[in-house]
């Protein structure tokens, strides 16, 4: 036998076996190439630039089961740097993969970079879009479905199918001249419409008498939205990788960056229904539709479209208190869910971080405790690694908001592994916010009008508060969560409103051990980019 078929059968029998590894581990690898490049389609009727990949927008669904090993190759055709980041995956012990220009050096265009992670211990819905520029005007954006494995039950029957649901504002404004005008210091006008997984009409199909499972995410750049299908109400079982208490609802608030799943069952007469989504908390409504069609429909949906309820910020805030953790559901694992007592911890540090939207130098900014925040050119994570100095100061910024002017700022927190904090969000401004935590899940304890105090915290719900990785703050309001700090490394907080995000409301949370250890943290992945200070070193 020659050396060339030698070598090839060596080859044959390692994948082979790595064939067989996969199929039988129990945390299988899947791999995935996705190519992202530019296309033309019209979401609202009208032809213009959008981000595909692998030609598809939105782009492809990650249906996946807990634990499950991600590899994926990401190849950029851009002509600009790109990242993709995977929204609610908590990337445990490996800010590495996070995917925002903190952690990860851009993929240059022509050039590509290879995600991998794990989805450990999750489970539910869940998105992933891009975090450079303002590339999520464009698209690029995707869901992530995360299963059970089958020895892990869930409190509920299995549905009849899934339904996958993008909702999200759009503008028909190129991506590029949006961005430009931000960059001019003008705030983004209103957006000029709502679309559906990439479309502003499509159609859902099931039979009578079935139920089925509404994966809803608002993949949107600022609005909150409202939910609900004609004729049907909707039993919340899922929010964010939490199991909920199986409350029914006729409609459901789902705020800029956030998922929820929800049971139907179509138990109506075998026509057509609308499904409707309309904006909250603006002052004009933009609303999308979509159709619920039974397979033995008789009749196209009619009537009037439902609407949302009258009373904004006091009956969403009020839904939101009634959204709680079934406790006596297990999570990815057989554990309850509850057996985390979180009401009970001490807690190490609070933060209190106010938004607000300054004027610096001439320029529309946004602002956390007067720190509008700007991106180096060397990642924060690999400046940390590295010992690179004069990229980022720790602690520079205050832990609750003071007077004075706005400027800008790398800023960064700093806190110790294990460390269990609490987080207010204070919004004194007219307008909602929705703040998002890389890394981590939270536990939502309190919602309230006006100023916080710690007076505020006898109000908390320190029992079965839901976890979840977005939080909404309604407008001249405060929001509290807890957050346990298990999960080392540098982590991205910031607006999920992505205008807010781009112009400074946002920051890092550095997660710090002293003690090198892989129990703690992954080393940096041998693949890593680099670029800024950081080209030339050695991982």
């Amino acid at each position: 036998m020659g050396k060339v078929a030698i070598f090839l059968c060596l080859v044959c029998g390692v994948l082979a076996a790595l064939t067989v590894n996969v199929a039988n581990a129990d945390d299988p690898y899947r791999f995935y190439t996705w190519t992202v490049t530019y296309g033309f389609i019209s979401p609202l009727g009208v032809p213009q630039q959008v981000i595909l990949i692998n030609g598809q927008f939105p782009g492809p669904r990650l249906d996946v089961v807990t634990n499950n090993n991600i590899i994926l190759n990401l190849i950029n055709k851009l002509d600009q740097p790109f990242l993709l980041t995977w929204n609610g995956i908590k990337q445990r012990k490996n800010s590495w993969q996070d995917g925002v220009m903190g952690t990860n050096c851009p993929i240059p265009p022509n050039s590509n970079y290879t995600y991998q992670f794990q989805v450990k211990d999750q489970i539910g819905t869940f998105t992933y879009f891009p975090s450079t520029l303002f590339h999520k005007a464009a698209g690029g954006y995707g869901a992530i479905n995360i299963y059970a494995r089958p020895q892990i039950p869930v409190p509920y029957d299995l549905p009849a199918g899934d339904f996958t649901l993008l909702i999200g504002d759009w503008y028909k404004t190129s991506h590029n001249i949006l961005q430009a005008s931000l960059d001019s210091g003008k705030s983004l006008p209103f957006p000029d419409g709502l679309i559906i997984n990439g479309q502003s009409h499509t159609t859902f199909t099931g039979d009578q008498g079935k139920t089925y499972m509404f994966r809803i995410s608002n993949v949107g750049l600022s609005t909150s939205l409202n939910f609900r299908i004609q004729g049907h109400t909707m039993k919340l079982v899922e929010v964010e990788g939490s199991h909920t208490i199986q409350n029914v609802y006729d409609s459901l608030e789902v705020h800029v960056g956030q998922s929820v799943s929800v049971l139907v069952t179509l138990n109506q007469a075998p026509k057509d229904y609308y499904i409707v989504a309309s904006t909250r908390f603006t002052n004009q409504v933009l609303t999308t539709s979509a159709l619920l069609h039974y397979s033995n429909s008789k009749a196209p949906a009619s009537g009037p479209l439902p609407v949302a309820p009258a009373d904004q910020i006091e009956w969403s805030m009020m839904q939101a208190r009634t959204i709680r953790r079934n406790l006596t559901a297990n999570a990815a694992r057989p554990n309850p869910q509850g057996s985390f007592h979180y009401g009970k911890i001490a807690i190490t540090k609070t933060f209190v971080l106010g938004n607000s939207a300054p004027q610096i130098n001439g320029k529309q900014r946004y602002a956390v405790n007067r720190v509008s925040y700007i991106n180096p050119d060397t990642p924060l994570k690999l400046a940390d690694y590295f010992n690179i100095q004069g990229v980022f100061t720790l602690n520079s910024i205050q832990s609750v908001p003071s007077d004075g002017p706005a400027y800008l700022a790398t800023s960064v927190i700093s806190t110790n592994l294990h460390d269990f904090i609490q987080i207010v969000f204070q919004n004194n401004e007219e307008s909602i916010q929705s703040w998002h935590l890389d890394g981590y899940d939270f536990w939502v304890v309190g919602f309230g009008n006006g100023k916080w105090s710690p007076a505020k915290n006898l109000t908390y719900n320190l029992d079965d508060a839901i976890s979840r990785h977005t939080v909404q703050v309604y407008p001249n309001s405060w929001s509290a969560i807890f957050v346990s700090l298990d999960n080392q490394g540098m982590w991205n907080m910031r607006s999920a409103r992505w205008e807010r995000q781009y112009l400074g409301q946002q920051l890092y949370l550095r997660v710090w051990n002293s003690v090198k250890s892989f129990a703690n943290e992954y080393d940096i992945p041998s693949n890593a980019l680099l670029c800024g200070k950081a080209i030339g070193l050695h991982p």
